[in-house]
């Protein structure tokens, strides 16, 4: 029997910059497919066919004020902004710990400061719309998407390798 990779602690990086110590929590892009319904006839029911990657966002909460962040906000690059969450796993099995990267390029299109009160805490959230996306465990990249790029990896497989050879030519 097994026990399951608990997040033990993180660190969040902005275009380099730590937050060690600041990151409060970061909520990963969702990976979902686009789909759309198909019956054709002869089909006793639907199915839903392939039609790319949903939109991804990832977010970021920030503990105070961070002003080097709030001056990314409005970037005109798809990527204007680059974000890595590094993040320890561990199961209480013995194992060792499981190190997970995520990196996001992206850019700002929500920053919500939420309430200020003197002497409590105060949280920053940035949403970040993601252009790119990659997920690496212990070394070994297990996703990469880059929409502008065409890129399309899961698991070592371009799934997407294909249309961009008809596409390029």
């Amino acid at each position: 029997m097994g026990l399951p990779r608990t997040l033990v602690n993180i660190n969040a990086y902005a275009d380099g910059a730590s937050y060690l110590g600041v990151i409060s929590e970061f909520e990963q892009p969702k990976l979902a497919l686009a789909t759309e319904d198909w019956r054709g006839g002869g089909a006793i029911g639907s199915i839903p066919l392939d039609k790319g990657i949903e939109k991804m966002e990832a977010t970021l909460t920030l503990g105070g004020h961070e002003k080097a962040l709030i001056r990314k906000f409005g970037t005109t690059s798809v990527e204007g902004v680059r974000l890595r969450l590094v993040a320890a796993y561990r199961a209480d099995d013995g194992t060792p710990a499981q190190a997970v990267e995520i990196y996001v390029g992206g850019r700002f299109t929500e920053i919500d400061m939420g309430k200020d009160k003197p002497g409590d805490a105060t949280e920053h959230k940035y949403t970040c719309a993601v252009a790119y996306y990659r997920r690496v465990v212990d070394g070994r990249t297990e996703v990469e998407i880059d929409v502008l790029g065409g890129v399309y990896m899961v698991d070592g497989v371009d799934r997407y390798a294909e249309i961009m050879e008809i596409l390029m030519g």
